[in-house]
């Protein structure tokens, strides 16, 4: 089974995370930022993606991430990527955007799901510090919420967390 990595960034810090999460999920294919991608139809060549995601563009409604996300959104909705398992993580800081703390994650997992992926990877809200998100779909956030910015210190737990449970839930990983 093929997983990909994939993610965007502005300072670096989601691309530091990816390859962190790689170094738990060795199997996965080594993270590829998305600006060096040609076209978005690579994404149906896996069996499996996982999608990292920063929020800038703080209480917008759309192209939340201020990244080359905001630029495929669309494209990716018109993929078709049924029996394909998407996991997203995003990046936030709850300290200084505390009411739209890793907003772009939930849409990065809207566009995917459009495209007929089976989304994987939702984490409890415990144990997070803010007030709102777009992210949160009912009592879990659509994937794995991280503040690099002011909760860095139970980052390195919440990642091991999450690549057992991903292990868990994409056959093959």
């Amino acid at each position: 089974m093929a997983v990909g990595i994939y993610f965007a960034t502005t300072t670096g810090k989601t691309q530091d995370v990816a390859e962190r999460l790689h170094a738990l999920l060795s199997s996965a294919n080594a993270p590829k930022d998305l600006a060096d991608m040609a076209d978005v139809s690579e994404f149906t060549e896996f069996d499996g993606l996982i999608c990292g995601v920063p929020t800038w563009n703080t209480g917008a409604e759309t192209e939340r991430s201020g990244t080359a996300w905001d630029g495929v959104l669309e494209d990716i909705a018109e993929l078709d990527l049924n029996g394909k398992f998407v996991a997203v993580f995003g990046l936030g800081d709850s300290g200084s955007y505390t009411d739209n703390f890793c907003d772009a994650m939930e849409e990065l997992h809207n566009f995917f799901k459009q495209a007929g992926a089976t989304m994987v990877g939702y984490m409890d809200k415990s144990n997070y510090t803010f007030e709102e998100s777009k992210s949160v779909i009912g009592d879990k956030f659509c994937g794995l919420a991280l503040d690099e910015d002011s909760e860095s210190d139970m980052t390195d737990d919440r990642l091991a967390k999450w690549a057992e449970q991903l292990k868990q839930e994409i056959p093959g990983l």
